[in-house]
C-alpha cells in the first residue's frame, strides 16, 4: 500500500464527491442539511481539515459502523482501517452487534483481522470514525462509547442524518459513504491499491444497486474505473454479492414470496408490495437475517407497486423494515415516522410490534 504526503487543502480528485457542493452556505445564509443539522461555519474543507490534523495527531483509532453492516459500511471503515494502520496508527473496527456476525456475501472483504467485538472498544475513545451511521440508533451496543469519545467524526451519505457527532462529513448527494472514504484517502495521501478498492468498490456497488439506481452519476463510473484499473476481480465481487447464496435461502424466499400481500390503493392508489420473514423460517433454514437482504430487491420488482416493503424478524422479535420506492414516493421520511431514516427511495427502520400493526404504521406514514 502506497502513502505520499498528505494534502487536506487540495482540490479532489476526479470521482470523489465534494461534501459542500450538496451543503455549501453562501456568505450571509443559514441553511441546512436535509437531516435537519446546520453545515459547520467555515465549510467542508475546514472540517476535512480538522478531520484530518486530529488523525494526524491519534495514535488510537476506533473506526465503527452501523449494526447489521452491509456493503458499504463494512467495506469503507475496512478500507479506512487498512489506510490508516498503513500510515502507523493501531486502529480497531467494530460494529454494535452481539454476536457480530459477517455476512458470507462479505467474507471476501479484506481487512477483516482489524474486527474486535463492540465489547473491546475503550469505554472512552480518544478518536472514533463512524461510517455510514444514518442515526444515533444504528450504533447499537457502541452508542455510549462512540458519544464518550473525545471526538466523533461522522461520515455518511444518509440525507436523514440529524447530524450527531463533533465533526460531520455528510454528502446526501454521495452514492455510498465509500465514495467520502475515497477523498479521505486521497487527502490522507494513501494510493489505492487492490485491497483498498475491493473494500471501496463493494462499498459503491451495494450502494448504487450495481450501478442502477439514480444516485449513480458519471462521476460514480469515473470512481469505479480508477478502482478497476488497481485490477482488483469486480466479475468475482459481484457474484458474491448478489448471485451466491444458500439452499436454505432459497426456501426462505420461497416462503416469502407466497406470503407477500399487494395493496392496490395505498399510497394514494400506487400501490404497495410487502411482506415478512418470520424468525421461525430462518431458524428452520439456517440463515441468518443478514443473508435476505437482498430480499427487498426482489420484491419491489411488480410493476404495479410504487413502494416495496419486507419485514424481518429478529429472535427477540424485533421487526426489521426494509423498503424501497421507485421515484414518486419519500419512503425516508415515512420511515423517520417509525424511528428510522436512511433515503428518499431506500430506507428502514425496526419496532418492537407485531406485523399487522406496523405494517399500518408504514402505510399511514407513506399518506
Amino acid at each position: 500500500m502506497a502513502v505520499e504526503p498528505a494534502a487536506a487543502g487540495s482540490a479532489r480528485a476526479s470521482g470523489t464527491t465534494e461534501v459542500a457542493d450538496a451543503l455549501a452556505v453562501l456568505p450571509g445564509q443559514r441553511a441546512q442539511s436535509p437531516g435537519g443539522f446546520e453545515p459547520c461555519p467555515g465549510g467542508f474543507d475546514a472540517v476535512w481539515e480538522q478531520v484530518l490534523a486530529d488523525i494526524g495527531r491519534a495514535t488510537e483509532i476506533d473506526l465503527i459502523c452501523h449494526i447489521v453492516p452491509d456493503g458499504d459500511a463494512l467495506g469503507s471503515a475496512l478500507a479506512a482501517g487498512l489506510a490508516l494502520r498503513a500510515l502507523g496508527h493501531r486502529v480497531r473496527v467494530s460494529f454494535g452487534d452481539d454476536p457480530q456476525i459477517i455476512p458470507e456475501s462479505l467474507s471476501f472483504l479484506p481487512g477483516q483481522e482489524l474486527i474486535v467485538p463492540a465489547a473491546e472498544v475503550p469505554a472512552q475513545p480518544d478518536l472514533v470514525l463512524c461510517f455510514d451511521v444514518a442515526s444515533e440508533g444504528r450504533l447499537g451496543l457502541l452508542h455510549q462509547k462512540a458519544f464518550a469519545a473525545r471526538t466523533l467524526v461522522v461520515i455518511d451519505h444518509h440525507a436523514s442524518n440529524p447530524g450527531f457527532g463533533t465533526h460531520r462529513l455528510i454528502d446526501p448527494s454521495a452514492p455510498a459513504t465509500a465514495v467520502l472514504v475515497d477523498e479521505l484517502l486521497r487527502r490522507l495521501g494513501v494510493r489505492l491499491d487492490q485491497e483498498l478498492a475491493t473494500c471501496l468498490y463493494t462499498g459503491v456497488a451495494t450502494d448504487t444497486g450495481s450501478f442502477k439506481y439514480a444516485a449513480t452519476t458519471p462521476q460514480t463510473h469515473e470512481l469505479a474505473g480508477r478502482l478497476l484499473a488497481t485490477g482488483i476481480r469486480h466479475d468475482l465481487i459481484s457474484r458474491q454479492l448478489w448471485d451466491t447464496s444458500s439452499f436454505g435461502y432459497l426456501k426462505v424466499l420461497a416462503a416469502a414470496l407466497d406470503r407477500a400481500v399487494y395493496e392496490p390503493e395505498a399510497v394514494d392508489g400506487r400501490g404497495l408490495v410487502w411482506t415478512w420473514v418470520p424468525y421461525q423460517d430462518l431458524a428452520l433454514y439456517s440463515v441468518t437475517v443478514e443473508e435476505i437482504e437482498g430480499l427487498i430487491d426482489i420484491l419491489r420488482r411488480p410493476a404495479e407497486a410504487e413502494v416495496a416493503l419486507v419485514l424481518k424478524q429478529d429472535p427477540d422479535g424485533t421487526l426489521r423494515g426494509s423498503c424501497r420506492s421507485k421515484g414518486a414516493v419519500d419512503v425516508a421520511a415515512a420511515c423517520q415516522e417509525l424511528g428510522g431514516g436512511g433515503h428518499v427511495y431506500a430506507a428502514g427502520f425496526s419496532v418492537r410490534e407485531d406485523v399487522p400493526s406496523t405494517v399500518a404504521r408504514f402505510r399511514s406514514a407513506l399518506g
